[in-house]
């Protein structure tokens, strides 16, 4: 994946939030991948973490991520 096709489609609090959102992307067959500018892992709870799609996967990742949050209500 090319960073410049890349979008961020959510920012997590969280690495391991991030991670749990990618493991449903990955699910459904899109691919994705995972950032955060957190000084190499030094500190991670001083920020979040982004998720990002290619430009073309987002509305399909948005729905996964959505249709995932409404089944576990």
């Amino acid at each position: 994946m090319k960073s410049s096709d890349l979008v961020v489609i959510s920012t997590f609090p969280s690495m391991a939030d991030a991670r749990i959102a990618q493991g449903i992307l990955d699910e459904s067959g899109i691919e994705s991948m995972t950032q955060s500018d957190n000084a190499g892992g030094m500190y991670p709870s001083l920020a979040g973490a982004d998720l990002l799609v290619r430009a073309e996967d987002v509305e399909k990742a948005t729905e996964a991520l959505h249709r995932r949050h409404r089944e576990s209500k």
